[in-house]
């Protein structure tokens, strides 16, 4: 008589339920509040599906400034433009099975938002 453990479909290899992933956005923007309709969005639709959402973490904004003369030739007054571009970030994690991510990433991502996704087993 075999094993019961050695069945058809019972055996080594298969799995009843998938494994939780730990998935990390990073949303990055120059435009504030378009990022943080974007986080909302997408911790809005992870708190439908009830998993559970680390954030958003709000990283430091990094300021890119240049100075630059307003003269074209060069001569004249010593005027300056200073020009900036603020870059925002967010990081969102959420814990969750495999099954699962489809249905939180389905939405349109808005144009000026970069998404990066790191995923690691839980």
């Amino acid at each position: 008589m075999e094993d019961p453990a050695f069945e058809k479909g019972k055996g080594k290899g298969v799995e009843s339920e998938s494994k939780p992933q730990k998935i990390r956005f990073t949303l990055t923007s120059t435009k504030l509040q378009v990022l943080e309709n974007m986080t909302s969005k997408l911790i809005s639709s992870a708190k439908k599906e009830n998993l559970k959402t680390y954030g958003p973490v709000r990283l430091p904004t990094k300021i890119l400034r240049i100075t630059v003369r307003k003269s074209p030739c060069g001569n004249g007054t010593s005027t300056f433009d200073r020009l900036e571009m603020r870059i925002h970030k967010r990081v969102v994690t959420l814990i969750c099975p495999t099954d699962f991510i489809k249905k939180v990433t389905d939405f349109n991502i808005d144009p000026g938002v970069e998404v990066e996704l790191h995923f690691t087993d839980f």
